[in-house]
This record gives structure tokens, sequence and C-alpha cells, in this order.
């Protein structure tokens, strides 16, 4: 189980952007999409690249390698070549912070 790990200061995450953290040697990507945070791995599961480098649109990411895209909310691989989900993580605001977890393995 790893611990809660602090991503930014919520008044420094602006709507909009991504913050991406080394949890447990996991890259998880965190978003703020109109003032709600989630965290997706920042993983393609078609072929293992990284998303982040990819573009968002509305709640969705672009893998920029071959255009999978996944959603931000849930993790859902949305079209090929992907066909698996990116693993989600619980995100959390405590003490003016935004934090994630790995609970996978829990």
């Amino acid at each position: 189980m790893s611990d809660w790990v602090t991503v930014a200061r919520i008044d420094e995450f602006k709507p909009g952007s991504r913050e991406i953290i080394d949890v447990d040697g996991t890259q998880i990507v965190v978003f703020n999409l109109d003032g709600k945070y989630y965290a997706i791995e920042d993983v393609c599961t078609h072929d293992g690249g990284q998303l982040t480098g990819g573009e968002v649109e509305g709640d969705q990411i672009i893998c920029p390698r071959h255009g999978a895209r996944f959603c931000i909310r849930t993790g859902a691989a949305l079209t090929a070549p992907a066909y698996e989900a990116t693993a989600t993580f619980p995100v959390r605001m405590a003490n003016g912070e935004v934090q994630v977890r790995d609970d996978r393995w829990d």
C-alpha cells in the first residue's frame, strides 16, 4: 500500500492542467478537468508508451504514438488500437494540496 503523495498545491493546479508524478515506481498523470481531479497511469495499454505527450480533448487523452483515446475520468480505452483500460487512482484534497496514491495492492 502506498501513502498519499502530494502532486501540487490546489491553488497552483489550474483547470486544464496536468501533472506527472512517480508513486512507488509508477508514473501517474493527474488532471484538473474543470476543478475536478482525476489520475490515470501514464501508459498506453496498446504498446506501453507514455500518454502524457498526447493532446487532451474534453475528458479524453490521445496517445501520441498511435492515436488511441482514453477516458481521463475512468481510464477506459475508447478507440483502437487500445482495447484495455489504463489504471486509475484515487485523488484527494488535503491541507490545500492535491494528493494521489497507488491503491492497487491494498
